[in-house]
């Protein structure tokens, strides 16, 4: 009997403050530890979203320079044999879209027009601007009509290119800030003077 009373004794004599001492020194090893991971979890989200931000704006400013074409493409063609002498393509601005240079003298900061086709690459086209609807200068801004002009028998592409019935061909036309312009179109089967391909 005393031996079991010692061991009551024993149970009953401060461990309950040890205890609660213990409980709290967990307890705030918890709060720290989740005040920490919050922060952690916090912080990635910020910068996450910052850089989905940033993303988005590029991705907006990238699409605000971009050109569309108005209409058909032109190709005339003279000779007795019929010749393609020239290709011909309209352009604006998409809506809400900057402005685009189109200075083909340009150096610096200006749109370069590719042509391709099943036997002719050529990276840098000669072409010429003609303001359809705007001021005089080659700067293409909102509102405005330019009508672009290929040379294609004058040795505006090199080397000089012999487009024949259903052959097709694609002018890639490359802004300085937007999003690149491929334009395909394939000549019909009998050539004409002048042929608007759609």
């Amino acid at each position: 009997m005393n031996r079991v009373s010692k061991l009551l004794t024993r149970a009953t004599n401060g461990e309950r403050g040890i205890t609660g001492l213990e409980t709290a020194i967990i307890l705030i090893a918890f709060v720290v530890v989740a005040t920490i991971f919050a922060f952690v979890v916090l912080t990635t989200g910020v910068f996450s979203a910052e850089r989905g931000k940033e993303t988005v704006f590029a991705g907006l400013e990238k699409a605000r320079g971009t050109m569309e074409i108005r209409g058909g493409v032109v190709v005339t063609a003279t000779g007795a044999t019929l010749v393609v002498d020239d290709i011909q393509l309209t352009v604006a601005t998409t809506a809400g879209g900057e402005s685009v240079p189109l200075n083909p003298a340009g150096v610096n900061n200006r749109t370069v027009v590719a042509y391709r086709d099943d036997n002719v690459v050529d990276n840098d086209v000669t072409y010429a601007v003609t303001t359809i609807v705007g001021d005089t200068d080659t700067l293409l801004e909102p509102g405005e009509l330019m009508l672009i002009t290929v040379d294609v028998d004058g040795g505006a592409i090199t080397p000089v290119p012999t487009l024949d019935p259903n052959e097709r061909f694609t002018f890639e036309i490359q802004t300085p800030v937007g999003a690149t312009l491929d334009i395909t179109r394939q000549l019909p089967t009998e050539l004409r003077a002048v042929m608007q391909l759609h």
